[in-house]
């Protein structure tokens, strides 16, 4: 099967290995000529600055074809690294899913080996720097790769070090990864293109589709190819900062997620005081008027009397039903995968650059960047969303309702008045619970109707990682989502 996209692509594209072989000195490639211990490159000449390197794997699924490499922007001087892998149904027909982290700054091996990839971290026996299979992984139902971006992530680096510091001009970067991509992979030309992601990926996707929708249209008007761009897929994601400290308050003195508020009255009452004054100054100063100084200030603000309590409770702020374990991200599975993937002979499996750093679950250099341009504060990143639904783009917001970081009541508040076409059409739906199978009890609550491209699910007993949490209900949620079914 992949013998086929192969031969396509050499006929169309031209090869070249280490030695730069042109196209009219290469013979057709067949499957053998992809090594597990050589790149193969290939490039194109509508993308002179970029190409694709990729090397076949045994890493993780023995069952589906496995790819990883790199796609090599400004020259060469920038390395995205990839993981894909084929799906485990019908890789000749299924549709394509992208998957992020977020951060900004965390890498999509922790998506790939924690929450929805074809393996997960073997926690059980961790001293044997291994993995288990999952049988929950999203490769069920799509062929995926999994990006670490922007550059600094994982296993993606700079060659002088320079890296992204904001949304926007990372936007670029995934674009040419995804057209290099389906460029260089004939086999899934014109297959539909969903992009997933949790977290920041909330500021991220949006981004992220509205530029190919863009270039979309200069490609069409140009007569070239375009993406099939179909969906947006965001959990747990923060989007428009407007809703996340109330949403934050009714997580924490609430019952939007626990039975019984966990805590102190003392605290909630003072984070009560504060809202109105935190909302009035990131409205004036980072959302009606953008103005770096006061919109820092408000910042601030608004995490020093609305977050503190939080941080001080010792809970998991991405499950605040476990207290927090690990290292700062709360999970005991981090340091197992970086120790996993810092072992050089696994890098070596991978084709891990030797210039690339050392394995690191999120990159600090990549968060200051983003944080000190105040990316998530400074654009509106829900107009994003209401130009990808008024031009007939999907978008599925879920979230697992014992997420504080980036939770669910601050997502269901900007959904809810979301300026768009298709507003009254959605406010007019109802919530309905939804369960999975035959399993007793429901899994969560669902906004959704045929005819709307916007829906909402709630995962209940899940943190801000669903697939983590629930890989049964996550599944089943993206099996729905990608064939048009209802919950």
């Amino acid at each position: 099967m992949f013998k086929s996209l192969l031969a396509a692509f050499a006929l169309s594209f031209g090869l070249s290995s280490a030695t730069q072989t042109p196209l009219s000195d290469a013979s057709p490639l067949h499957l053998s000529s992809i090594h597990s211990d050589d790149f193969t490159t290939l490039s194109h000449s509508r993308f002179p600055n970029h190409r694709v390197r990729v090397k076949q794997s045994s890493f993780c699924d023995p069952t589906v074809n496995v790819y990883t490499g790199y796609l090599d922007v400004d020259q060469g001087a920038k390395h995205l690294f990839f993981y894909f892998f084929e799906s485990r149904r019908d890789p000749a027909k299924d549709d394509v899913l992208m998957w992020i982290n977020g951060g900004p700054g965390c890498s999509s091996a922790m998506g790939l080996l924690m929450e929805l990839g074809p393996c997960s971290i073997d926690m059980k026996n961790s001293s044997s720097n291994g993995t288990t299979w999952n049988p929950y992984a999203w490769n069920s139902e799509a062929n995926i790769f999994f990006l670490d971006q922007p550059v600094g992530v994982g296993f993606s680096y700079a060659d002088f070090g320079e890296t992204i510091s904001t949304t926007e001009d990372a936007a670029k970067n995934v674009y040419a990864f995804i057209s290099l991509f389906f460029d260089s992979f004939p086999q899934f030309a014109g297959r539909p293109l969903h992009l997933s992601g949790e977290s920041y990926g909330g500021r991220y996707l949006p981004v992220f589709a509205s530029e190919i929708y863009d270039q979309n249209q200069l490609a069409s008007a140009e007569g070239r190819p375009t993406l099939n761009l179909q969906s947006v897929i965001i959990g747990n994601g923060i989007t428009d900062i407007s809703t996340l400290y109330p949403g934050r308050y009714e997580v924490e003195c609430g019952v939007a997620a626990l039975d019984v508020p966990f805590q102190y009255i003392s605290t909630c009452v003072r984070m009560k005081a504060a809202l109105p004054r935190c909302q009035k100054l990131m409205q004036a100063s980072c959302i009606d008027q953008f103005d770096a100084i006061n919109c820092r200030a408000a910042v601030n603000f608004c995490d020093s009397e609305l977050s503190t309590g939080m941080w001080a409770s010792g809970r998991n702020v991405y499950d605040i039903s476990k207290m927090c374990v690990g290292d700062g991200l709360c999970y005991e599975e981090n340091g197992v995968i970086t120790k996993y993937l810092s072992d050089p002979a696994l890098r070596e499996l991978l084709g891990v650059d030797p210039q690339a750093a050392n394995f690191s679950s999120c990159s600090n250099a990549v968060g200051t960047l983003f944080n000190a341009r105040l990316d998530k504060w400074a654009v509106p990143t829900q107009f994003y969303v209401t130009g990808l639904l008024d031009r007939g783009i999907r978008v599925l917001i879920y979230a697992g309702t014992y997420d504080w970081q980036c939770n669910w009541v601050a997502n269901r508040m900007w959904v809810d008045k979301l300026e768009w076409s298709g507003r009254e059409a959605y406010a007019a739906l109802e919530w309905a619970d939804w369960g999975v199978g035959g399993k007793q009890g429901k899994a969560g609550e669902v906004k959704q109707s045929e005819g709307s491209p916007l829906s909402f699910v709630t995962i209940r007993g899940a943190g801000h990682m669903v697939p983590h949490d629930k890989p049964e209900e996550a599944l089943a949620m993206l099996s729905a989502w990608l064939h048009g079914r209802q919950l």
